[in-house]
């Protein structure tokens, strides 16, 4: 999922900003998450040293703090290398300092027009979203899934396992940090699955081989290191081991 931010100082503009980004990414079903919304850039850094993954950063620049916008992009791009900066302010004559601090902003949008404003934002979040999803299809494999009219792309090292929801005709994915409810059948899951990586070790579970921590073979449990367990099925424990 593509976290966003909104870095804002100015309260009733921080409100329509951050409105307006929840509005685009209901109305795209973006698989996006508006994560914070603060005046306070330490919030920011708080937010992104104490949770991984990749980030769309819409910041003023003039924030009335210990540090203004410029800066506190160059401190993101320590802690967030691939993520997207927009600047949103009045100040255009600042725009160079961008360079200065090799920030590589993905835009720099100036406050003179809330009308330009929306659409520039909205572009920003749509060229964001297929750029984030372009990066990771080329560096690692994904599992694509369609839940509650969303398509939601999960990266394979951060699937746990899957499972058979209690709902007729459902799988349950868990991952590092989300559970997701789908429809589908457990078979049709497995087959598009690398096989090298994931294994039908239960009727109800399908396990990542990477994800697990300890195998009890008498109790035919596998122990998972997010704390959860899966069922091993009498039939298919010695393929797993």
């Amino acid at each position: 999922m593509l976290n966003v931010f909104v870095c804002e100082d100015n309260i009733k503009q921080r409100e329509k900003f951050s409105k307006l980004v929840e509005d685009i990414i209901m109305i795209e079903n973006f698989d996006m998450n508006l994560a914070l919304s603060t005046e306070d850039p330490n919030k920011v850094l708080d937010y992104i040293t104490n949770n991984k993954g990749t980030g769309l950063y819409f910041l003023d620049i003039d924030l009335k703090s210990t540090i203004n916008g410029i800066q506190l992009a160059e401190k993101i791009r320590e802690y967030d290398p691939r993520g997207f900066i927009v600047f949103i302010t009045t100040h255009a004559e600042m725009s160079y300092l961008t360079f200065t601090y090799k920030v590589e902003a993905m835009d720099y949008i100036i406050k003179d027009n809330f009308g330009n404003i929306k659409e520039r934002i909205h572009q920003c979040i749509c060229n964001a979203n297929k750029k984030y999803n372009s990066n990771r299809n080329e560096i690692q494999k994904n599992f694509i899934i369609k839940a509650e009219d969303k398509i939601i792309n999960v990266e394979y090292n951060k699937i746990v396992y899957f499972e058979t929801s209690t709902n007729i005709h459902k799988v349950i994915l868990h991952a590092d940090n989300r559970q997701v409810e789908f429809y589908a059948k457990m078979k049709d899951v497995e087959e598009k699955l690398d096989s090298d990586i994931f294994y039908r070790c239960h009727k109800s579970f399908i396990v990542n081989k990477n994800k697990i921590k300890e195998i009890d073979a008498k109790n035919r449990i596998a122990y998972m290191d997010n704390g959860e367990e899966c069922l091993i099925s009498t039939r298919l424990i010695k393929g797993l081991l």
